[in-house]
């Protein structure tokens, strides 16, 4: 199998056909997961999706003797959002999960069922309640691999098992966390809440999707802004922006990169009245209002067919149309750069927000000289040293002391370690090689 690597700060949205796998990197000792959807077929060869979890075991900080995992986001327990989190779970170190109250309402209310991946994450968020009342209790902290933070109303709070939980574990729409596994990383990292509303807590699995704004700051100051709806629809996220936007906080809505909420359906913007599918201008306005920077809308899906048939959705190539007459431009993972061998979709922190790290084919000492190695190591496998060509608009986030140095020895580095000196790359960029 091939290796990955991570950028020293930014996004990676990884090609894994109709699903979500988002990886935030905060800095070199912390980074998110916000949903899975991995691939058994990711290790078959050929494929065209990347396997997540082996990729993340690889690139992850370590602690102890294990990879660790700062936090995992749950958006929704749809089967497409927590593929593999089992397998993650016992291969990784997750130091806090974070979940809706929707995943209680699930065995009170619904009759859908969950797959075994939700049911394995139920089963380790309610582990995770009774180690946080426990070390509570004592008078302690819970540990690192024990945290929980539960996100968003439910009207039904002391039914479930979470409701001793103090105030310290519990997160509403409208507040910003700025601590991951019990660090304070309000100098780099920021989560705002949007969603679920308390309205939404009974509704459908997909509407009480949690939402969150994401903000990376580096070192200079500069920031990176990220919408991340999960599989919202157009009443839920028009809410969410005449919300903010009322409160007179705009700057909650800000993006450079933006995820297409539920894999690009047209939901987010059609509706049906009076039997017919009607287009609502005014929640692209919203969204085209706040977008900053090199807007990028980003389609965590399988390639788009060529037409849609009926019943398509997601993705669907009316939404697709209508992101790409506000956005500067659309990248979907199962096209990025080609469908045939799809890369992960980088974004690093820069003067302008986040920035797409852009990929060339060919190896060129004047473009390696700009390149981040570990942004660019992000792009691929080992076959990614063709693509030490790539030019990474966003600056470099300062080096830490005692971290090894960058530049063109780095890149000679890394190349003499995947393919020695002279060699040329022997295999396509991309993921499922052997």
């Amino acid at each position: 199998m091939t290796s990955t690597s991570l950028p020293d700060q930014g996004l990676v949205f990884w090609p894994v056909g109709t699903g979500d796998s988002t990886t935030i990197v905060i800095d070199d000792e912390h980074v998110i997961q916000v949903d899975l959807h991995d691939m058994a077929m990711a290790d078959d060869d050929g494929a065209v999706v990347a396997a997540v979890i082996d990729r993340l075991v690889e690139v992850l900080p370590r602690r102890g003797d294990r990879p660790y995992l700062a936090a995992f986001i749950l958006t929704h327990a749809d089967m497409d959002h927590c593929l593999g989190f089992a397998d993650l779970l016992s291969k990784v170190t997750i130091g806090e999960l974070w979940v809706t109250p929707r995943l209680w309402r699930e065995y009170t209310e619904h009759d859908l069922p969950l797959c075994p991946d939700a049911e394995a994450f139920h089963k380790e968020a309610k582990r995770r309640v009774a180690a946080v009342e426990k070390a509570v209790a004592a008078g302690e902290r819970p540990d690192s691999g024990e945290r929980i933070r539960v996100v968003g109303y439910d009207t039904d709070h002391e039914r479930h098992a979470y409701s001793e939980l103090p105030n310290e574990y519990l997160s509403y729409p409208g507040e910003a966390v700025t601590s991951i596994d019990g660090e304070d990383l309000s100098d780099r990292f920021e989560a705002f809440i949007h969603a679920p509303f308390k309205d939404d807590c009974a509704a459908e699995r997909n509407d009480t999707s949690l939402a969150i704004q994401v903000t990376l700051k580096n070192a200079d100051g500069a920031e990176g802004h990220v919408l991340l709806l999960g599989d919202l629809a157009y009443d839920t996220i028009t809410k969410i922006f005449d919300y903010s936007e009322h409160a007179e906080r705009p700057e909650r809505l800000t993006w450079e990169v933006l995820l297409a909420p539920h894999h690009c359906s047209k939901k987010v913007m059609y509706v049906t009245e009076d039997d017919a599918e009607v287009l609502k201008r005014d929640i692209l306005d919203m969204i085209e209002r706040h977008q900053a920077g090199d807007a990028v809308v980003v389609v965590s899906s399988g390639e788009f067919p060529a037409k849609n048939k009926l019943g398509d959705n997601p993705p669907h190539l009316l939404a697709r149309a209508r992101y790409e007459e506000i956005a500067d431009s659309l990248i979907c993972t199962g096209e990025y750069p080609s469908p045939d061998a799809p890369r992960p979709v980088v974004f690093g922190v820069g003067p302008d927000g986040f920035t797409l790290v852009e990929v060339d084919d060919e190896v060129g000492e004047t473009a390696a000289k700009s390149v981040d190695v570990r942004s660019a190591l992000a792009v691929g496998g080992i076959g990614v040293l063709a693509a030490l060509a790539a030019t990474v608009i966003a600056r470099r986030r300062r080096r830490q002391p005692g971290r090894q140095g960058g530049g063109l020895d780095q890149v000679r580095r890394a190349v003499v370690t995947a393919r020695g000196d002279e060699a040329a790359p022997q295999q396509p960029v991309g993921f499922g090689q052997r």
